[in-house]
């Protein structure tokens, strides 16, 4: 693969003042620059925010952020502050200061003979970013006569339908080339590494199918509860703000074919093959938890129902358990189960992978339940690696087996800290390299996938916080003669 550099262009933040840009875009942007990622004047920041602040004071606010935040080297984070940061005042919705705004960016691109490449990064609420697209438009800042790139947060869309309606606003400024929809999950190295830990090494590929393999598990586990965004979370709950996304991408990373090119658009199209390849879910192979209120030695953990912002009544979930079927040739057959909940006993993600036993038992005389199948565990969070867990003889007599795994980490591998996900992502938005992000189509099938599971009436199953979620989600999987793996 050819490596591509990054081109000058300025990198504007609207919505520049918020949590997002101060938790995850400025260290990623610092980080990016202080590891040689990017030229010295190759990137410069302008914030665009609402409150009426100097240069000088966005500069100290992103100072101080930085330094909060831990980031590496920060010796230099004044200086870089002073080099790369720059702030207009925005309102939302106002045109007039839009029009500032691009008086502005002209100006500026002038002053530093930029090519008028722009990035339009949109730290927005998801309901003004259609009336900003219009603005950025009816400014002309979506035209330039270099590059303009739109990085887009979720959610896209609530379901099909206004998934849909927000592409086609977006079409009507923007091709698609130019839409950058970020999941910051398969930022991930490790995500990235599923490609090559897949593609580059026959001994997996040529098991990575349904003779092989006799189940899926991908979790992502929280936890901590909903914390200060509970009314968010009544509008949203776990299968639209994490199933339809996170865990969708990382079912179609593992399940997708092997594309004729590590090219953008040949990686997305085998990606969508495989979501569009998925049996409707039965609504009997989902499981909707909520958790409850937890006392242990003298501390109380709250309920869902006792979170700021949610209703006493509310019947929103906390934690999906599903099962669902790839119908292609690869796949049928091999249950794929997916997971997420909040105020489970810890914070991790992970993809497990069974191996099927031996179609002849060889040690059949020996204890039953003594040899366990083969299992690949493949870790995000809270480290990155892989685990291939097999069995052996354990010494002396009796003849019997015990497990024991082949692991490998990425940071003992390699040393140091790994690049943050943002990082990742907005290096490849700078280079225009759309492999980890998501599509259009992608989208809208996603969620023609999981909208029937939203209008059904289903039961939601109450948990106490701590544990690993209601007692039928094991039975989803017990079905099977299978338990939930919990990592290593």
């Amino acid at each position: 693969m050819k490596e591509r550099t990054v081109e000058p262009h300025l990198f504007i933040i609207l919505g520049a003042t918020g949590d997002l840009t101060r938790r995850k875009l400025l260290p990623a942007l610092f980080h990016l620059r202080t590891y040689g990622e990017l030229e010295k004047q190759n990137t410069l920041i302008v914030g665009a925010a609402l409150p009426e602040l100097s240069q000088e004071a966005f500069r100290l606010w992103a100072y101080e952020g930085l330094g909060s935040s831990g980031s590496r080297h920060a010796s230099d984070l004044r200086q870089w502050c002073d080099d790369h940061v720059y702030y207009q005042p925005l309102r939302e919705g106002k045109l007039a200061d839009y029009e500032a705004l691009a008086k502005y960016i002209a100006q500026f691109e002038v002053a530093r003979n930029l090519p008028q490449n722009r990035i339009f990064y949109l730290a927005l609420p998801p309901t003004i970013v259609p009336e900003t697209l219009e603005l950025l438009d009816q400014t002309g800042l979506l035209k330039s006569h270099g590059w303009v790139r739109v990085v887009f947060e979720k959610p896209f869309g609530h379901d099909f339908h206004s998934a849909r309606a927000l592409n086609t606003r977006l079409h009507r400024y923007l091709e698609e080339s130019q839409i950058y929809r970020i999941d910051h999950y398969l930022g991930k190295e490790t995500v990235q590494n599923l490609l090559a830990f897949r593609f580059a090494n026959p001994i997996f590929e040529s098991l990575w199918n349904r003779n092989t393999v006799e189940s899926v598990e991908i979790t992502v586990a929280e936890d901590l509860g909903v914390e200060h965004r509970g009314a968010y979370y009544q509008g949203a709950g776990a299968l639209r703000d994490m199933v339809q996304n996170h865990l969708t991408q990382l079912l179609t990373v593992v399940g997708m074919e092997v594309p004729t090119s590590f090219e953008a658009s040949e990686i997305q199209a085998e990606k969508l093959k495989v979501l569009r390849s998925v049996s409707p879910i039965r609504p009997q192979d989902v499981i909707f938890g909520q958790y409850a209120a937890w006392d242990v030695a003298g501390q109380r953990i709250s309920g869902y129902l006792e979170e700021r912002g949610v209703p006493p009544d509310s019947k929103t979930e906390t934690y999906v358990a599903l099962k669902l079927e790839i119908h292609n040739w690869r796949w049928r057959g091999v249950p794929f189960y997916l997971r997420t909940g909040r105020r489970l006993p810890r914070k991790i993600t992970q993809v497990a992978v069974t191996f099927r036993s031996a179609p002849i038992q060889v040690f059949r005389s020996l204890e039953p339940g003594s040899l366990n199948p083969n299992k690949l565990l493949i870790m995000l969070q809270p480290s990155e690696g892989f685990s291939l867990c097999f069995s052996v003889k354990t010494p002396g007599r009796p003849f019997k087996f015990a497990d024991r795994a082949l692991r490998f980490d990425y940071g003992q591998a390699f040393g140091g800290e790994l690049p943050e996900a943002y990082e990742t992502l907005l290096r490849d938005v700078m280079i225009g390299d759309q492999t980890l992000f998501v599509t259009a189509d992608f989208t809208e099938t996603a969620w023609r996938l999981y909208d029937p599971l939203l209008l059904s009436p289903r039961p939601v199953h109450v948990y106490t916080a701590g544990s690993w979620g209601p007692q039928e989600a094991d039975a989803l999987v017990e079905q099977n003669g299978l338990s939930w793996q919990l990592g290593w």
